[in-house]
């Protein structure tokens, strides 16, 4: 379990304490430093909250330092919660020394020497200065500023430095002789180019990308638009571009063009993906013909449209068991899933039971693609290929797009068979509790009328009647009776959780449970749809 909120609160209520019982020297510098790893899941959980409380009871006082550890948490939150309060965040990997990095970043912060540091250039004679105020100067730190002199009959330069230092204030001044400096430049021209220039531009795209985090619209998408145009004027690979890599010609091969996507702090850069086209591919999810999808533990859920309501069903089985989802003979495609439990469940048959595995098959293009709690497999003939939960990768070929990006992977085997899987990740150390997968399909109509599987038999539509709906045990869930494929059932009314559009939370999908693993709604008995491999071809 993750809380942030009261913790951090704690920790402003503690240093008020200090400095209000004169335990701190007046100028002294304060600050917090926050480890996480994880999102906040008790107490206060909105980070928009969060970082509101934080940023009131701060006030500007205090410096806050978030450091994250692992992957399994948000960022973006905690690069906010850092910036709002005049820090940085940092993410601690746990795939390296993590004792290490803590030791370095401890190292960055444990001398702070200046506080309120201010630099000043003369007035009209400079433009475009970068950032020249900062809360804190550490020891065997640096502070860097560019900006352009505007004034090009100036002999000398003068800047001025104000800061506060542990005992008294300090003011500095220094001025430079542009002549002299300019000679000098000019002889180390051809060792230095344009470094100046672009040492400038470096520093003003990160500020605004800094500013980009709080941004809203339109401003944010002034500040992406400017973003854009330094970073190809001066040929920066930034979170708003990517690197175009043109492979030579091979004899008897056209052409390939690469792209290197960009990196996002918290995701493992990746291998240059080969698509056809020099661009990026943003896929937009179609409306599917019957909105279908499993996800929890394992909740089936079909919405019929013409109704305006949903069907769900649960199986329980033991974990280790593969369920077939969808096969169709025709199409050569299939979609299995293996059960896992929780970590204390060992093979009792309850309804602790998620799927950790999917095997997505298409025989006709010698496709298998496996998608784990870890990983995602993608075999292709003789071909293989293993991608993180943690690369952002694009990948077209042949019929096949694959787009992973950190919690969902999308996937088109061919027109009109288009799923999404969504990784559901949870605390590493929970006593019980495990990643598991939901399976989403977003495009099924081009099934031949031989599909099947527990999902796959709904594709082509299901009706069924409610009636003689009346109290159960429970107010909020009243029974019915539902005729459908010609049985009588008694079902209940609840709801289950669809995760598509928002994967932490969900959104309730209010549908008619059929009980005992859906017997009389799905074909034959469950224990049909159970195959030897999650490669089986139903």
């Amino acid at each position: 379990m993750t809380n942030i909120n009261d913790p951090l609160l704690r920790a402003v209520d503690l240093l008020d304490k200090a400095h209000e019982q004169n335990y701190l020297p007046s100028n002294s510098v304060s600050m917090i430093i926050l480890l996480t790893d994880g999102d906040a899941n008790t107490g206060e959980s909105d980070p928009a909250r969060i970082q509101a409380n934080a940023k009131n009871k701060i006030q500007g006082r205090y410096t806050l330092y978030c450091l994250g550890f692992g992957h399994h948490l948000d960022y973006s939150f905690l690069e906010k919660l850092a910036l709002e309060n005049a820090g940085v965040a940092r993410r601690i990997y746990e795939d390296s020394d993590a004792q290490l990095q803590l030791q370095g970043f401890y190292d960055e912060v444990a001398n702070p020497t200046l506080m309120d540091i201010e630099i000043q250039y003369p007035e009209n004679a400079v433009s475009d200065v970068t950032k020249s105020s900062y809360k804190q100067y550490f020891d065997g730190s640096e502070i860097v500023i560019a900006g352009r002199i505007i004034d090009n009959d100036l002999n000398s330069f003068t800047s001025e430095v104000k800061a506060k230092g542990a005992l008294d204030s300090l003011n500095y001044k220094e001025e430079v002789d542009l002549k002299e400096k300019d000679d000098a430049q000019k002889q180390q021209e051809y060792i230095f180019g344009d470094f100046t220039e672009r040492l400038w531009a470096y520093l003003t795209i990160q500020q605004l990308l800094e500013k980009r985090v709080f941004a809203k619209e339109p401003e944010k998408s002034n500040l992406t638009a400017e973003i854009l145009e330094l970073s190809l004027n001066y040929k920066f690979v930034t979170p708003v571009t990517s690197m175009v890599v043109t492979k030579p010609e091979e004899k008897g091969k056209p052409q390939d063009t690469l792209i290197a996507d960009k990196f996002v702090d918290g995701a493992t850069p990746s291998s240059p993906h080969l698509i056809s086209h020099a661009q990026h591919y943003h896929h937009s999810y179609p409306p599917p013909t019957i909105p279908l999808f499993v996800d929890s533990d394992p909740h089936f859920v079909i919405q019929v449209p013409k109704k305006k309501d949903a069907l769900c069903f649960n199986i329980q089985e033991h974990p280790g068991i593969i369920l077939n989802l969808i096969v169709d003979p025709e199409l050569g495609i299939a979609v299995n899933g293996e059960l896992i439990g929780k970590k204390s469940s060992g093979n009792l048959i309850s309804n602790e039971t998620f799927f950790g595995k999917l095997g997505l098959i298409n025989k006709g293009m010698e496709l298998k693609i496996e998608v784990n709690t870890d990983k995602i497999i993608v075999k292709n003939g003789e071909k293989k290929a293993t991608f993180s939960w943690q690369e952002i990768v694009t990948l077209r070929e042949d019929g096949l797009e694959l787009f992973i990006n950190k919690k969902n992977v999308f996937l088109s085997m061919g027109e009109g068979a288009k799923f999404v899987i969504i990784l559901h990740k949870v605390w590493k150390n929970h006593p019980f509790n495990r990643d598991f997968l939901g399976f989403y399909t977003l495009d099924n109509h081009k099934f031949s009328t031989s599909v099947h599987g527990l999902l796959g038999q709904f594709f082509h539509g299901i009706d069924f009647e409610i009636s003689n709906v009346h109290n159960s045990s429970d107010p909020a869930k009243p029974d019915a009776s539902m005729f459908v494929k010609n049985r009588l059932l008694t079902v209940t009314r609840g709801s289950q959780k669809d995760y598509m559009k928002d994967a932490i939370n969900g959104s309730k999908v209010p549908c008619w449970f059929v009980h005992y693993n859906g017997q009389g709604l799905i074909d034959g008995n469950h224990t049909d749809y159970i195959v030897p491999s999650l490669f089986s071809m139903g």
